[in-house]
């Protein structure tokens, strides 16, 4: 990220209701150039929505989005520097792969050559072929060239992996990479936290329609303790203190310091002579933070 030069989105205070509803309340969030930000959010929690404001599809009920310092409703200004990947697509099942690449290429008014996003995602060989005969997997393949042909500023990733093999997704991935090296900036939404969790730079995570949480990963999962859990023969001694029973002569130690009791336990084993049995030391992911959010049971 560049110092001192404005963010490419910027949200401030956003209000959207459907009638009584109100799906994303005083939402405020920046995303800075080179940035890749994944929004991630519990069901219904209105990440869908803010980014359909962000991309110009919706208007808000209130408050203010920049997209490049201009309305995302500005959409000559703004569309062409926008590339955006939706969880489905809609070309038309009877033009081919490239004939899709090219539309695309008129529509956002870049330029590119077809042959190099098809080659990004293995599918030159599947050019001349239409649409309909494409596979599940191909389809959101072709999803991510057009999203890409022409190198948009900014890039808009909805749930970009679903769907593809492992391969398919580590290329996938490694194009994403390159986006950035590039200098492109990324908004990620995924159901696939180990994908934010590797790769984001920051996330926010929503919860009924605000933020519960924002920062980097390291950042959220110090918020939570990481956990240590062992059992003991029956006939060992009493556990270090701060060790929680559970059962079966299972233990379970939640810690912010996670190397040093870990250290501090495995040092009282040594000493007893005493085997942990199934020992385990888990440090806090991203997912533990997404579930504590999940089952707050706390209103936002």
């Amino acid at each position: 990220m560049s110092a001192g030069t404005s963010p490419v989105i910027e949200v401030d205070r956003l209000n959207l209701t459907y009638g009584d509803f109100q799906a994303v309340k005083d939402l405020s969030f920046r995303v800075e150039q080179g940035e890749l930000y994944a929004l991630l959010g519990t069901n219904g929690a209105g990440k869908t929505s803010t980014l359909e404001i962000v991309e110009g599809h919706r208007d808000a009920s209130s408050g203010t989005v920049r997209v490049f310092g201009r309305s995302p409703g500005d959409r000559r200004a703004v569309r062409p520097r926008m590339g955006i990947m939706l969880q489905e697509s809609g070309f038309s099942p009877d033009l081919t792969v490239a004939e899709s690449v090219r539309l695309i290429g008129r529509l956002t008014g870049r330029s590119d050559s077809v042959e190099r996003v098809l080659g990004i995602v293995d599918l030159n060989g599947k050019a001349g072929n239409r649409v309909s005969q494409l596979s599940g997997g191909e389809k959101r393949r072709l999803d991510f060239a057009t999203t890409v042909y022409g190198r948009p500023e900014l890039i808009f990733l909805d749930e970009p992996t679903t769907g593809l093999d492992i391969q398919s997704r580590d290329a996938l991935w490694a194009a994403v990479e390159q986006l950035r090296a590039d200098g492109s900036t990324i908004v990620l939404t995924t159901h696939y936290l180990e994908e934010a969790q590797q790769h984001a730079d920051r996330i926010g995570l929503m919860h009924r329609g605000t933020f519960r949480a924002q920062g980097t990963v390291a950042e959220l999962t110090r918020t939570l303790p990481a956990a240590i859990q062992f059992a003991l023969p029956p006939d060992a001694p009493a556990p270090p203190a701060g060790a929680a029973a559970l059962s079966d002569q299972s233990y379970l130690v939640e810690t912010f310091d996670l190397q040093t009791d870990l250290k501090h336990l495995l040092d009282w084993a040594a000493a007893h002579r005493v085997e942990l049995l199934g020992l385990s030391a888990a440090p806090t992911r991203l997912d533990d933070v997404f579930r504590a959010i999940e089952t707050d049971p706390v209103s936002s």
